[in-house]
């Protein structure tokens, strides 16, 4: 049994990882400051299901805060798994100034917080952190592989998320700390965020307001269910990076590129009705389509998606229709 510290617990990727490590018996502190981005009763409702089960703690906090986070520093913690950020490629550009606090700011303080506890008696074992897709931009290469050049960003949220990366590299270079960034590709499924498509998509057909179709409906992702995803944070996590510098990076993806409309006829055949949709042009800062190559999340990490949207949107729309009540 491990001491966990996990960022972002309150959110939707968070609070999943959280329930895993708890259910394989590890102690979970977990770390949020509930902020106000969405819809905080959700995150209270995440965390209601985290806060009564034992071995889990909660430390209301911001991961921008160095005072409050170093002293964390303290506390016998085997490894950190930073999820925690401003997520949202589109709200960037309205706010950017949130997704430097959060992601950069956030993540060096996170960085200094593991080589606080890295020098202390037990020693910090690994930081695990999340990166996401958007770091590939509007790479014309398809799939993604993580030896593709990230250097020609679309959107704020993605240099963010590139520059976490570049932390990282460079405190397991400097300090040896062991740290695995992994790229998140398009996450969905109970408890999901309500600012992502599968959640907009749902709310809008289930009270009969048209959704809005971006690039005309010329939209691939590589959409990935939850608890694959949770899979393989906690394969990483227990696989700390090796060789010099101790960095490494992976995919995590369903490694399948779907049309955006076939995953929408999917939301509605799951509620038994038919979306009004409005075409739409690009959005500024998005990019048409991504698609994981996961071969080294499968060699490394054992990485095995198993779920495709004809089985995850179901359990999606299951959950929201109790959730919300509808």
């Amino acid at each position: 049994m491990a001491n966990i510290l996990v960022t972002g617990a309150a959110g939707f990727i968070g609070a999943a990882v959280c329930q895993a490590l708890l259910a394989r018996g590890d102690s979970v502190l977990g770390v949020d400051n509930l902020n106000a981005y969405y819809d905080v009763g959700l995150k209270e409702a995440r965390l209601a299901g985290l806060t009564s089960q034992k071995g889990f703690s909660f430390h209301k906090a911001d991961i921008a805060d160095k005072d409050a986070m170093l002293s964390l520093a303290s506390g016998d913690i085997a490894a950190i798994v930073h999820l925690a950020a401003q997520p949202g490629v589109r709200y960037s550009l309205e706010n950017p100034f949130a997704y430097v606090t959060a992601n950069v700011m956030g993540q060096a303080v996170m960085l200094e917080l593991a080589r606080a506890l890295q020098s202390s008696g037990a020693g910090l074992k690994h930081f695990v952190y999340a990166s996401s897709s958007s770091v590939y931009g509007a790479n014309k290469k398809t799939p993604f592989a993580v030896g593709d050049a990230v250097d020609h960003p679309n959107s704020l949220y993605a240099a963010t998320k590139r520059a976490d990366e570049l932390f990282a590299h460079t405190y397991a270079h400097l300090y040896g700390i062991p740290c695995t960034g992994l790229r998140f590709f398009t996450v969905y499924g109970p408890w999901g965020r309500p600012d992502m498509a599968p959640m907009l998509f749902a709310k809008a057909i289930t009270a009969n307001q048209p959704i809005k179709v971006f690039n005309h409906g010329e939209m691939w992702r590589d959409f990935t269910y939850i608890d694959d995803i949770v899979a393989g944070v906690l394969r990483a996590l227990d696989r700390p990076a090796t060789g010099f510098p101790p960095h490494a990076l992976y995919n995590l993806g369903n490694n399948k590129s779907e049309k955006l409309t076939d995953f929408i006829a999917e939301i509605e055949k799951a509620l038994g009705k038919k979306a009004e949709k409005i075409m739409a042009p690009m959005q500024p800062g998005d990019v048409p389509a991504t698609y994981a190559d996961i071969d080294a999340s499968q060699r490394d990490l054992g990485f095995a998606p198993t779920t495709p949207i004809s089985v995850g949107i179901p359990k999606f729309i299951a959950w929201f229709r109790t959730y919300y009540g509808v």
